[in-house]
């Protein structure tokens, strides 16, 4: 095959340096996305053999960095007819959407090609309708405009990061055998743990066993409790982003709880308040005495963890935009994200098979709690690859103005002299002799333990699931393992250890 890629990467630094990357709300910006779409959505996924021959220059040439190169057009195609489309499974490319870039090739005036370049992650769907992330890469792509029609002439896929769980025998974390004897010690049955690293999910890995005794698979579906709740808060901020919602207005303008109608306090609340927990309410009215929902102080004087609190702002978002959180968060943020196992509320689409139902600290399984209605602090149903992709959302900006990122990073209120909490999220303060910090959340009930850690300078991140009441017993060492040094800060800041 001839090579030309030296005059392929001058292109790409041309495009790259010259003419600069273009607004996703160019008409050529959606050219290539729409191109990209039908070249793998539905050529690759599909094995649409017809599809990709019909996108493809006749003389393209493809280098990947572990099957190395093919073409031009007539060998690539042939290689994908006896190798990708004879598999016993279904291959499937899903483009990570926040990450695509387009740079346009210009000769003097006139348009002549692009640049498209991004991350894309890689599925094997197996015939029971298993799917497994199998692996994630960066990718650029030369698009030619050849007599007005666009077409992939030369394809770069590098940096391949394989997420199946490999490791010689006898490494934590990594071979199964050993990590779940290291479970069975701990008394927890299962466990989900997602690395994130510059900016894309390095490893994702599920540990220990479902409820009728099979390997639970890596999309096993986890009750993430108050990790609920930094979902729910970036549904308002981008709201807010968007203009459509106000961080200040006191949301009595649009609902007010009925135990507390006739307080004052009430016409205080506000966005902000509420997301940096400085409601007054109870975590739960059920603490109180009378079972009703009360101030315990002024709104905004001071800090006290309060679920209550996102239920108001719940339903005063639902009473402003006559819909309901889950359809507003599928809008916002599930769909842009391809979070497509993610819900608020257990509906029948859920594969229970799939999920980890939790367990009491002797190991004996509770009953499954089906919750039917949204809440916005608790009982968000996910995988740990969904949460993933959130949290590298988050990390990477999360579609916000860099003024309301850092606002939702702020120190609003203290929690003791090494944390505050922003909005939506508590921060560890001073992990590292940098002085970085670390957004933290944990989701804790009957059963369930769970934590994610995002540290967003360095662009790391860390999640994990458990469905036991001893769930927390797991979390130093997959902290330490993974984080490191970073992760005995953290661990001083939680426990001053």
């Amino acid at each position: 095959m001839e090579h030309r890629t030296w005059l392929f990467l001058v292109q790409v630094f041309v495009a790259m340096t010259a003419l600069g990357q273009q607004a996703p709300t160019s008409d050529l910006y959606r050219i290539i996305r729409e191109k990209d779409s039908l070249l793998f959505s539905v050529g690759f996924n599909r094995c649409d053999l017809d599809m990709v021959h019909g996108l493809l220059g006749a003389d393209l040439e493809f280098y990947h960095d572990q099957s190395g190169e093919s073409g031009p057009r007539a060998e690539f195609i042939d290689r994908m007819r006896h190798g990708l489309c004879a598999q016993a499974y279904k291959a499937e490319r899903v483009l990570d959407q926040g990450s695509l870039m387009v740079f346009p090739l210009m000769d003097q005036d006139s348009l002549y090609g692009a640049v498209q370049m991004g991350i894309h992650h890689f599925y094997a769907i197996e015939k029971s309708g298993i799917k497994h992330l199998t692996s994630t890469a960066r990718f650029t792509h030369l698009w030619i405009a050849e007599a007005g029609e666009w077409k992939l002439t030369r394809a770069l896929s590098f940096d391949h990061k394989d997420l199946v769980d490999t490791a010689a025998p006898g490494t934590l974390f990594y071979d199964r055998a050993t990590t779940e004897r290291w479970l069975k010690d701990k008394g927890v049955p299962t466990v989900g743990i997602g690395y994130i690293n510059d900016g894309v999910i390095e490893r994702l890995s599920v540990f220990g066993t479902l409820g009728d005794g099979a390997a639970a698979p890596v999309n096993t579906i986890w009750n993430v409790a108050s990790l609920t709740k930094p979902v729910t808060a970036l549904v308002a901020l981008k709201l807010v982003a968007l203009g459509r919602w106000d961080l200040d207005e006191p949301i009595g303008t649009y609902f007010t709880d009925p135990d507390v109608a006739n307080d004052a306090n009430a016409r205080k609340l506000t966005t902000r308040i509420i997301l940096s927990h400085r409601t007054g309410f109870p975590n739960s009215r059920s603490d109180t005495p009378s079972g009703k929902l009360s101030f315990a102080f002024e709104p905004g004087t001071k800090y006290q963890y309060s679920g209550e609190g996102y239920e108001c702002l719940r339903k005063a978002l639902e009473a402003k935009f006559h819909t309901t959180l889950d359809q507003l968060a599928q809008e916002l943020v599930f769909t842009p994200l391809n979070m497509h196992d993610t819900r608020f509320f257990w509906d029948n689409d859920v594969p229970e098979g799939r999920f980890a139902h939790g367990h009491n600290a002797a190991g004996e399984a509770y009953g499954t709690t089906k919750t039917r209605v949204v809440n916005a602090a608790d009982d968000l149903l996910t995988t740990v690859e969904d949460y993933c992709k959130f949290m590298v959302h988050v990390m990477n900006g999360a579609g916000l103005p860099d003024t309301l990122w850092n606002d939702m990073t702020a120190d609003h209120t203290r929690i003791n002299d090494r944390k505050h909490f922003g909005l939506g999220w508590w921060v560890d303060e001073r992990i590292n002799p940098d002085a970085d910090m670390a957004l933290v959340h944990g989701g804790d009930d009957v059963g369930v333990h769970a934590i994610a850690f995002i540290l967003p300078r360095t662009k790391r991140g860390l999640l994990i699931c458990t469905n036991s009441d001893n769930g927390a017993s797991v979390f130093e060492e997959v902290l330490l393992h993974f984080l490191g040094a970073d992760g005995q800060g953290i661990l001083t800041v939680e426990t001053g250890r």
